[in-house]
This record gives C-alpha cells, sequence and structure tokens, in this order.
C-alpha cells in the first residue's frame, strides 16, 4: 500500500539550450597574419593543422555581408587547428576595406583571451619567450598560479599548471601536446606555406624541423581551461548563457581580496579588477565572461573581418532544428538561413551564423567527421563529441 502522504519524487532537472546541441565545435579569433598565427599555435603550443582553406569571397554579391557579417568584398583564408584533447581552433585572416587592424584591450567589449593549462609553468614560459610572446607583469612572482602573455600578434594567453583555484574544471587526457615525436604533434611547415591542406600523413619531427621558430618540444599544453570574453552587461551576457544556450553557472572561488596587482588575480597585470561569471559550457569546454571595464574606449565588438574578431561555434546534430529554435529567441537574429559547403576540405559541413543581443556572434554546425575530404590528406582530426550530449560531465 503507497502511504499518499509521503512526499514525491522532485521533478527532472530542466534542460535549457540549444536543440540537438553536443558540444562547443571550435572557438574562432580573426589574426593579423594566418601563417604567423598558424606556425606558433603548432610549432609552440603543440596544435595540429587539419586543414585550410580559401580564399572565402564573393567578388560580385552581398554573400559575405549576409552570411559573415562583414563587407561584401571582404576575402578571408581560414585554418583549423586541433589544440589539445578537446578544443577546435579557427582562425581567419581577412582583407577587407573597413577592416579595423588594432585588436580590443581586454576591457574593451569584445575582448577576449585563451587560458591554457600546461604541465608545468616556468617549462611552459621559457618556450614562449623564445617564440617572442611577452610575459606581462613581474617575472618569478612567488605562488602565483595563472602567467599571462601577449602573442607576437596581440592575442592575450593566460597560463596556468596543474593546480586550479576557481571552480572550472579543466578535463585533461592524460598527454602533453606538442610533443615532436608524437605522430601529427608538429606543422608541416612547407604545406602551411603553400596555402592547402597538409599531407603529412605521420608527421612528427619532420614538421617539427621545418618549423621557423625552430621546431622542438611545445609547452607541455595539457589543454584549453577556458575562453574568456569581455561583454558590455554581464548579467545580460550571463543571462543569455544559461537561458537560450544552456550553459551552467560554475562557483568562483576565486581570492576573495582580488586586486589588480595580485599575483592570482583573475584578470591580466595593471587591469583593472571587474565582476566575471564562470561557465561550463556542454561536455567539456568553459567559459569566462568579464564584465567591461569602467571608462574602456570600445564599447563595440569586433567584426569578424576586424583583427581580435572572433566568434563562438557549437556543434548540433540539426542545424535546421537548432535554427529554427534560435529564430524564436529574442535579440537572436539568423544570418541567411542554414547551407551546406558543397567543395573543399569540409564538404558536406552544414552551417549558420547567428547574431547575439550580447555582441558576441556565433554559429551551429554539424559536420559529417569521419568522412570528410581533409581527412584523406593528413593523420590530424578534429575534435568531436563522438558520444557525449551537452548536459554530460565526462
Amino acid at each position: 500500500m503507497i502511504d499518499s502522504a509521503m512526499p514525491s519524487a522532485p521533478p527532472p532537472p530542466v534542460r535549457t539550450g540549444i536543440p540537438t546541441a553536443r558540444a562547443v565545435d571550435h572557438f574562432a579569433f580573426t589574426v593579423p597574419d594566418l601563417d604567423e598565427a598558424v606556425g606558433f599555435f603548432t610549432g609552440v603550443l603543440g596544435g595540429e593543422v587539419c586543414y585550410r582553406e580559401g580564399p572565402v569571397e564573393d567578388t560580385t554579391g552581398d554573400w559575405m555581408t549576409r552570411k559573415l557579417g562583414v563587407h561584401p568584398r571582404a576575402r578571408a583564408m581560414v585554418a583549423l587547428l586541433r589544440l589539445g584533447p578537446h578544443t577546435n581552433l579557427e582562425l581567419f585572416e581577412y582583407t577587407a576595406p573597413d577592416q579595423v587592424t588594432a585588436p580590443p584591450g581586454p576591457h574593451d567589449v569584445g575582448g577576449h583571451h585563451l587560458a591554457l593549462s600546461v604541465a608545468d609553468l616556468d617549462t611552459a614560459e621559457a618556450r614562449l619567450r623564445a617564440a617572442g610572446t611577452v610575459r606581462l607583469g613581474p617575472a618569478g612572482t612567488a605562488g602565483a598560479l595563472r602567467r599571462w602573455f601577449l602573442t607576437p600578434w596581440g592575442t592575450l594567453l593566460s597560463l596556468r599548471g596543474p593546480g586550479h583555484r576557481d571552480g572550472l574544471r579543466f578535463v585533461p587526457d592524460g598527454r602533453t601536446y606538442g610533443d615532436t615525436a608524437r605522430p601529427g604533434g608538429a606543422l608541416n611547415a612547407a604545406g602551411a606555406a603553400q596555402g592547402g591542406e597538409v599531407p603529412y600523413g605521420a608527421g612528427g619531427a619532420a614538421g617539427a624541423e621545418a618549423d621557423p621558430r625552430g621546431g622542438g618540444p611545445g609547452i607541455g599544453l595539457l589543454g584549453v581551461e577556458h575562453v574568456s570574453y569581455t561583454v558590455a552587461d554581464l548579467d545580460a551576457a550571463t543571462a543569455f548563457f544559461t537561458d537560450i544556450l544552456g550553459a551552467l553557472t560554475v562557483p568562483d572561488t576565486a581570492l576573495p581580496d582580488d586586486r589588480a596587482d595580485h599575483p592570482d588575480a583573475p584578470g591580466p597585470p595593471g587591469t583593472a579588477h571587474t565582476r566575471r561569471t564562470l561557465l561550463r559550457l556542454g561536455p567539456t569546454a568553459n567559459c569566462e565572461l568579464v564584465q567591461s571595464g569602467t571608462g574602456a574606449p570600445r564599447s563595440r565588438p569586433p567584426r569578424n573581418s576586424d583583427v581580435g574578431g572572433h566568434h563562438l561555434a557549437f556543434y548540433v546534430d540539426d542545424v535546421d532544428q537548432a535554427a529554427a529554435y534560435l529564430g524564436r529567441q529574442p535579440g537572436v537574429t539568423l544570418m541567411g538561413e542554414p547551407e551546406t559547403i558543397t567543395a573543399g576540405p569540409i564538404a558536406g559541413d552544414r552551417w549558420l551564423y547567428f547574431g547575439t543581443p550580447i555582441g558576441i556572434q556565433m554559429e551551429i554546425i554539424h559536420m559529417p567527421d569521419g568522412s570528410l575530404p581533409y581527412e584523406r590528406l593528413t593523420s590530424a582530426r578534429r575534435a568531436i563529441p563522438g558520444g557525449l550530449r551537452w548536459h554530460d560531465r565526462p
């Protein structure tokens, strides 16, 4: 006999987010020189080139404006890199009549950085300095768990060792990246210089010897810990990520006395401390949202074609279903209709960009991984979600 006075089981948690989404597919950034950036992310950080494509352009129509939000005569070259166990990094080099060539600062709207997890901070710093990367703040700060750097072209990076002091949980796979003895572990610079896919097969040491920065072991990369975006309104951005995209907030356990001059302050040295939100995006990606600083000179995010432009892409099983959902959300603008790429290294990819009310451009894509043309030319492979779903936590 059932006791009707017994409390009923709690309802299951509400699952928000983009229908059929599995994971973050890639982080994308626009750089001033694609070859330089590819050489750095492969030869120094240990990434792998999956494919290069381009030029992406429309010499007579308005496709570039409708689909990418840039000047109709803009022209792009693109590279997709695997960076660590879970992350794809898409790099763009644009030429455009109205291009802004100075990237936003960390407290400007549209500022951003990549946070990396490394096996040993001192070893990683030495390798970065040898590659022309600038350390921000005093060197050798005792007890500092995070260090800040600017790449030779001005992209902000932060590095942290295996210990963590905030709520973001990085999921490594037990390896370090950039070991030139590992098949496919380094850039075939000759192939990259030709602007095509990189048919390096086993890759390895031969690719490292050709690296213009001298090759050798990478920085001991464990993976991408998180991506950070500076937004105009932190509360609105957090609500969009949680309510519309299905992100989960993560407790921020940073030091309670965070200051710009503290070695473990969340922001780069010399910047004012601002509010932030930590988020989990899908099964393996993390995101930090930062409130734009008071008096920041830029109040508008960069376009895709500007240096420092960026977007965030989500892997979905059904692009059309996901687009229908996004089209019903306040402030979301679909950039045309979903379309499928019919030629080139990722023929079969179905995709769509969309604008958001928080100023970060985003994308939904579905790739037929395992049958993409680029896979015939290289042993490198895109990071894919496999059987994971958005709310899984491996």
